[in-house]
C-alpha cells in the first residue's frame, strides 16, 4: 500500500467521522496514539509496537485529510531532493543537527 493509497483508504473508512470530529479532536487522538507508541517502544512486544506504529500513521494521515494536505506530495516536496538540511543523500548533517 502506498502512502496515497493509505490516505485514500483512511478517508473512505473514516472521512465523515473525521470531518465531524475536526482538527482539534483528531489531534488529541493522534497525541494519545503517540503516547501509546511511546509506551510500546519502552515495554511492548514487537507485535504491540507494530500495531502502535500503524495507529500513529493512520492518525497522522487523518490529520492530513482533515487539513487538505496530500502527504505524498508533501513528503516528495520536502525529502525528494535529499536531506532538507544539507541537500545530500545520504544526509551529511551532524548528529546533533536537525535536518
Amino acid at each position: 500500500m502506498t502512502l496515497r493509497q493509505l490516505q485514500d483508504r483512511i478517508r473512505e473508512l473514516y472521512g465523515a467521522k473525521d470531518t465531524a470530529r475536526g482538527v482539534d479532536g483528531t489531534f488529541m487522538w493522534f497525541m494519545e496514539e503517540v503516547g501509546e507508541l511511546s509506551a510500546a517502544l519502552r515495554n511492548g512486544t514487537p507485535a504491540e509496537r507494530e500495531l502502535e506504529f500503524a495507529d500513529v500513521l493512520a492518525w497522522l494521515v487523518t490529520l492530513a485529510n482533515c487539513t487538505g494536505i496530500d502527504l505524498t506530495a508533501a513528503v516528495a516536496k520536502k525529502y525528494g531532493g535529499g536531506c532538507p538540511g544539507c541537500g545530500k543523500t545520504p544526509c551529511e548533517c551532524g548528529l546533533t543537527e536537525k535536518p
